[in-house]
């Protein structure tokens, strides 16, 4: 393949530092435009070098110290102190003789509209995409410059691709070298959503790729932990019905001491960290060690659980508010009103009792009821019944945790309802 040939395999691409180095744009059009903000952008020191110049490049040049403007047309010498020229002046014969002194004078040149011909530019732009960091040793960023192979709008839409990507998280941004820290880490208190990964926020999952430890709940989105680097450090503090095997106050101390020896830790819940995720208590330990703390809220499981089984928490004609306890809180102190929706979390093991409490303190025990386990999760199931009857019903269903328990007249709208439309296989049959 020649040296000259702009086909597969011909660039070697670099990235160049142009800060306080002289760079020529010739021409003063849009594009033109564009090409000298970026290198300004960058700490060029700009020239340009055109008879007239748009609105754009006007603005651009008006009180900006690093950038002169030549009002005339290109002549010879005038790049004979630049590093890298730009020529877009839309007049391919000017924009040749550009690229022939820049030859002539070993000054690399991008020519605007050239797709690689010879005789044209020595340089071409890639399409770039740019995201910030807030690194331990100050603000960084990730750069990604793709070329498109002849086709600027091609290579526009993979950096788009691969910006967004790198901004949720998906793409690893985690820093690879030892970072000197002179204090400690940060904490990120972050909200899983109701177990799928993709409902995990964009900023948790950034903040979930960057980690070095991740203190995880049973009921996070394990899944994001497989893309995690082998150096981070995992630790699982998840908890079952009955079984708390690492107490809070060990959860608060392990964020404490991890951040404390300069590691950015995330505490990866499911739901959201403040929705009885105990996230207060873990944000108090931690500030009061002097500790940054972010909190990234979630999709609570009171809303998105039933939502999944078909079930607004609220709806016209049928509920103006709703109420979210935990199972082991007294129920009884709800407003009885119909239009008022209960949602009981941790709430299985103690449905008999809620159902009377309910009953007891004015609902109906005609009220519907749906419990809804593993929300988005593969054993996703809806039992529905009454108050009356809610608990033989779920008990013969075999009904277990995690599960989400719906109380009130919008259950009539899940599928799984009798008289609505035919329900799925998760739906398990109405017995009154």
């Amino acid at each position: 393949m020649s040296t000259t040939d702009p086909g597969a395999g011909a660039l070697y691409p670099l990235g160049l530092r142009v800060r306080g180095r002289a760079v020529v744009v010739v021409g003063g059009g849009p594009v033109a435009a564009r090409r000298a903000r970026g290198l300004l952008e960058a700490g060029a020191l700009v020239t340009v070098v055109a008879p007239q110049v748009c609105p754009q490049m006007a603005d651009l040049l008006a009180g900006v110290a690093d950038a002169d403007h030549l009002p005339r047309a290109y002549a010879g010498g005038d790049l004979a102190d630049a590093w890298l020229v730009h020529t877009a002046t839309g007049d391919p014969a000017v924009d040749a003789r550009v690229a022939a002194d820049a030859e002539a004078g070993r000054t690399f040149c991008v020519t605007a509209g050239d797709a690689g011909a010879d005789g044209g530019g020595t340089a071409w732009v890639p399409a770039v995409a740019r995201v910030a960091l807030d690194e331990p040793s100050g603000p960084a960023e990730v750069v990604v410059a793709v070329n498109g192979g002849r086709d600027p709008g091609r290579a526009r839409r993979v950096r788009d691709a691969v910006a967004a990507q790198l901004a949720s998280g998906e793409l690893p941004l985690r820093a690879v070298r030892p970072v000197a820290r002179t204090g400690p880490g940060r904490v990120a208190l972050v909200g899983g959503g109701p177990g799928a990964d993709g409902l995990v926020t964009a900023r948790g999952r950034a903040l979930i790729a960057r980690a070095d430890v991740v203190v995880v709940d049973r009921l996070a989105p394990r899944g994001l932990l497989a893309d995690l680097a082998d150096d981070v450090l995992v630790v699982d503090v998840g908890k079952r019905p009955g079984h708390h095997p690492v107490p809070q106050e060990e959860i608060d101390a392990t964020l404490v001491r991890h951040a404390l020896a300069g590691r950015d830790v995330v505490r990866l819940k499911g739901g959201d960290p403040y929705v009885f995720g105990r996230g207060g208590e873990e944000l108090a330990a931690c500030r009061a060690h002097g500790i940054e703390v972010e909190v990234v809220p979630g999709v609570t499981s009171a809303v998105s659980v039933p939502a999944a089984a078909g079930i607004p928490v609220t709806h016209r004609g049928l509920s103006r508010g709703f109420t979210v306890l935990t199972g082991h809180e007294d129920v009884g102190r709800v407003p009885p009103a119909s239009d008022h929706t209960v949602v009981l979390l941790m709430g299985v093991s103690r449905l008999a009792e809620s159902a009377d409490a309910l009953v007891a303190a004015g609902r109906a025990p005609e009220t519907p009821v749906a419990v809804v386990e593993d929300g988005y999760g593969p054993r996703q199931r809806t039992t529905v019944g009454t108050l009356a009857t809610i608990a033989a019903v779920a008990s013969g269903a075999g009904v277990r945790a995690p599960a989400v328990v719906v109380v009130g007249d919008v259950v009539r709208l899940s599928p799984a309802w009798p008289g609505t439309r035919t329900g799925t296989r998760r739906d398990v049959e109405f017995r009154p």
